[in-house]
């Protein structure tokens, strides 16, 4: 992961609170390069996330045309924990994709796998 993707992370929650922030994860292979902050379009986005489609439908695009992958998603939790929420279980797609989550100072990352997610591992955020 490149240095300062967890602080990005956090800086983006802090900045959408009290709202979920959201975006993409980008990178090759297996290493988040950068995120892209994306428009949280749900329909109350104090509680849920929906990244904008137009631009998943970009990052997808770019991905076809030799760019960077789309390697997961993440979004905050702005009063709660660093873990998956039962609605973001029952919307994931089971994709093989990381998710980051922030809650607080926390940040986890999960894969979305085929039986639910899987922690890959956790960080507290210093400030």
């Amino acid at each position: 992961m490149a240095r300062g993707i967890i602080a990005a992370i956090r800086e983006e929650a802090a900045r959408a609170h009290p709202d979920e922030a959201c975006g993409l994860l980008l990178g090759r292979g297996q290493n988040v390069a950068q995120i892209r902050p994306c428009a949280n379009v749900a329909p109350d986005p104090s509680r849920h996330f929906e990244i904008d489609p137009a631009a998943l439908i970009a990052a997808f695009r770019a991905e076809r045309a030799g760019e960077q992958q789309v390697l997961g998603y993440y979004h905050s939790h702005p009063t709660g924990h660093a873990a998956p929420s039962k609605t973001d279980a029952a919307m994931a797609a089971r994709d093989g994709r990381v998710w980051a989550i922030c809650g607080g100072k926390t940040v986890s990352w999960w894969r979305d796998g085929a039986n639910g997610f899987e922690v890959l591992f956790t960080r507290e955020v210093e400030g």
